[in-house]
């Protein structure tokens, strides 16, 4: 039997995620030296916000354009995911002046297709429910 998702339980993340991804990024733009560890936790906190940011914005696209097999609470987590993979990467590449409308692009793409591979991979794999005819009741 599916559960109903729940906007409450995304709800408490994406707050957790945005508040702690973003006021770690202020404590690092505004406190911090660039060395090393503060880079790392940079890009760290830029994934967590990102995510945080993305988490109702996938929440609300999946419960208005509902998709066969419906989505679980994985699906919109991964595709959160992706939003904040998606950012961290371009901040990693502006370090080396490499981005481009080409590169964001071509990466856009990348994720997007291993996202959709991933769920033909869940929808070839899907068993739905089997429902018996037991007439003694």
């Amino acid at each position: 039997m599916e559960e109903k998702l729940e906007f409450k339980s995304f709800g408490i993340s994406a707050l957790a995620l945005t508040i702690i991804g973003f006021g770690g990024l202020y404590v690092i733009i505004t406190q911090t030296l660039p060395f090393v560890p503060a880079r790392w936790a940079f890009f760290v906190f830029m994934f967590m916000g990102l995510t945080g940011i993305a988490l109702p914005i996938v929440y609300f696209l999946h419960k208005r354009f509902p998709s066969e097999p419906p989505a679980e609470s994985n699906v919109i987590m991964r595709q959160s995911f992706w939003v904040g993979v998606y950012g961290a990467t371009l901040a990693w590449l502006q370090l080396g002046r490499l981005v481009t409308l080409n590169v964001m692009l071509v990466l856009a793409g990348g994720l997007i297709a291993a996202e959709y591979f991933i769920r033909l991979r869940e929808k070839a794999n899907r068993r739905p429910p089997i429902i018996s005819d037991d007439d003694s009741s």
